[in-house]
C-alpha cells in the first residue's frame, strides 16, 4: 500500500517526530490531517514554522477524548498513532497522567478505527518497553519490563493493540523505535541537553547516567521506518523494531558532541537527572533484523552525520530552549 494520495492522520503531529513524520508524508504525496493538543493560543507546536504548514489539515483536540479522536479519524485512510507523554522523569511524578494519555489515548484510537473501518494503523511504541537489556542484540521476542511508569504504559498500550488485532481483525502494526534524536527534540533527552548547554556558553554541563548505552537513530531514518512499516503488507499484527543496530555509551556518545562542537567543557552530575537505581534502563541494541526482511528500509546516517545535522539545527534554534534550566 503506497500513501500516495491516501488520506492519513498523524497524532501527536506538533512534536518531535510527529512533526516530521508529516512533513515526510506531505513530501510523498499523501493528504495529510495533523492532530494536535487543543490550546486556547491555537498553536501548532512545530508545525508552526514547517514548510508544509499550509498544507495540512489541522485538528486540534485530546487523545484522551474518544469523540475527538473518533471526529479526526472521520474519512481517513491510515493511522500514525504518535499522541503519547513521553518523559520518563514525569512519569515518577504522576503515573496517572501517562495511563490515561498514553493507555486510554491508544484505546480511542483503536477502537474508533475499529467502527471506522481504518484500513491501517499504526501504533508507536519504544525500546523502553524491553527494560535492561536481558540479551542482546535485542528483537521482538525479548521479554517486556515496565521499568518506569513510563514503560509500563506503553507496554499496556501494545498489549492492547496487539489484542485488537487478535479479536477484531484491525489492521494494526506496532512500529517500536529504539532512541530516537534530531532537531526539535526535547532538552530533557540526553543529545539535546549536551548540544544546548554548550552552544548556550556553559562551560560546566550537568549530566546523569553515562555508564547506560543506547541505540540512537536519527529522526529522518526512524521516520522512513514508520513509513515502509504502514506501507508494507507483510506487517499487519507485527511488533517491529526501528533501529540502526549500533551500541553506543553516554559517555562516548557526549564526548563525541563534545568533540563535533568544538569546545571544552567539565560534565557535572547532578543527582536529579538520575533514575531511580531500579529504573535505570542499563542497555539497549536493536536486532533490525525484522524490519530488514519485512521492508526495504536501511538506516542512512551513521551517528556522526546524525549528530551534525542535529547540532547545525540547534545552532540556528537555540532561542525555542532554555538551557539553564533542567525541567522533568
Amino acid at each position: 500500500m503506497l500513501l500516495k494520495n491516501k488520506k492519513v492522520l498523524v497524532t501527536g503531529a506538533a512534536g518531535f517526530i510527529g512533526s516530521h513524520l508529516t512533513e515526510r508524508l506531505v513530501e510523498l504525496g499523501s493528504r495529510v490531517k495533523a492532530f494536535v493538543r487543543y490550546n486556547s493560543k491555537n498553536n501548532w507546536g512545530w508545525l508552526e514554522t514547517s514548510p508544509v504548514k499550509d498544507q495540512i489539515e489541522v485538528y486540534q483536540g485530546d487523545v484522551r477524548d474518544f469523540d475527538a479522536v473518533y471526529n479526526a479519524m472521520l474519512d481517513v485512510d491510515v493511522v500514525f498513532h504518535l499522541a503519547a507523554l513521553i518523559g520518563i522523569p514525569y512519569s515518577y511524578v504522576s503515573p496517572l497522567a501517562y495511563i490515561k494519555t498514553n493507555v486510554e489515548g491508544t484505546y480511542n484510537v483503536l477502537q474508533a478505527a475499529r467502527q471506522l473501518n481504518i484500513e491501517k494503523v499504526v501504533i508507536t511504541s519504544t525500546s523502553e518497553t524491553y527494560g535492561t537489556a536481558q540479551y542482546v542484540p535485542i528483537d521482538e521476542k525479548h521479554p517486556l519490563v515496565g521499568q518506569s511508569p513510563y514503560s509500563a504504559s506503553k507496554i499496556a498500550a501494545d498489549q492492547l493493540a496487539i489484542s485488537y488485532f487478535r479479536s477484531f481483525s484491525l489492521p494494526v502494526t506496532i512500529a517500536r523505535p529504539f532512541n530516537t534524536y534530531g532537531p526539535r527534540q526535547s532538552a530533557r533527552a540526553i543529545i539535546p541537553t549536551v548540544i544546548t548547554q554548550i552552544l548556550a556558553g556553559q562551560k560546566k554541563i550537568k549530566l546523569g547516567n553515562l555508564y547506560p548505552t543506547r541505540d540512537f537513530n536519527y529522526v529522518k531514518d526512524t521516520v522512513e521506518g514508520f513509513i515502509k512499516i504502514a506501507e508494507s503488507d507483510n506487517t499487519l499484527g507485527e511488533v517491529i523494531n526501528i533501529g540502526s543496530n549500533y551500541e553506543i555509551s553516554m559517555q562516548k556518545t557526549v564526548d563525541l558532541i563534545i568533540e563535533l562542537i568544538g569546545e571544552e567543557v567539565e560534565i557535572i552530575s547532578d543527582k536529579q537527572r538520575i533514575r531511580p537505581e531500579k529504573s535505570e534502563v542499563e542497555r539497549l541494541w536493536c536486532d533490525n533484523t525484522k524490519i530488514l526482511k519485512l521492508t526495504d528500509w536501511r538506516p542512512r546516517y551513521n551517528i556522526r552525520e546524525g549528530l551534525l545535522e542535529t547540532i547545525n539545527w540547534f545552532k540556528d534554534n537555540l532561542k525555542f530552549y532554555k538551557p539553564e534550566i533542567y525541567n522533568i
